[in-house]
């Protein structure tokens, strides 16, 4: 039996806007480095533009897959699809659109790299941790090392 994801590109194949993909990250390492998939099988999504893809986190099976792409992906509101917008999206859209390009290229930049130094930071924190553990997990090991040492003759003594 084929896994979820082939037959959810079987499902969706004749579709104008979702377009499923599979991608072997032992060949395209490059690929999966950019987009970060270090776990498999990473399911990825894009829509409205994104470039950077959103990892998806629900369910595996097929049934899930289908209903997650059937309500999520494909056209949803934008600049080019306000005919999907609630009003309140609407009335978002058009301050946005107020702000001209190069504002809205500004914050976009700035939100990204606001999120490019949150996983640094995280990432540096990760690091001390795990070296911190390191250290006490090698103390410990060398403590009980010592500690068992006189252990083994002692329990070798009887006592009557």
């Amino acid at each position: 039996m084929k896994p979820a994801w082939d037959q959810l590109g079987d499902e969706f194949s004749g579709s104008a806007t979702v377009i499923i993909g599979d991608v072997d990250c032992t060949v395209e390492k490059k690929l999966c480095s950019t987009y970060d998939v270090k776990g498999f099988p990473t399911i990825k999504y894009f829509a409205d533009g994104d470039t950077d893809g959103t990892s998806y986190e629900g369910g595996r099976d097929f049934d899930a897959l289908k209903e997650f792409a059937s309500t999520s992906l494909g056209p949803s509101c934008s600049s080019d699809n306000k005919d999907l917008c609630s009003a309140e999206q609407l009335a978002e859209i058009v301050e946005i659109e107020a702000l001209g390009k190069d504002e809205v290229e500004s914050r976009i930049a700035a939100g990204t790299a606001a999120v490019a130094a949150a996983e640094e930071t995280f990432e540096a924190a990760l690091k001390e941790l795990q070296a911190n553990y390191e250290r006490i997990s090698k103390e410990k090991d060398d403590a009980v090392a010592t500690a068992k040492a006189p252990l083994g003759m002692l329990k070798k003594v009887k006592f009557a």
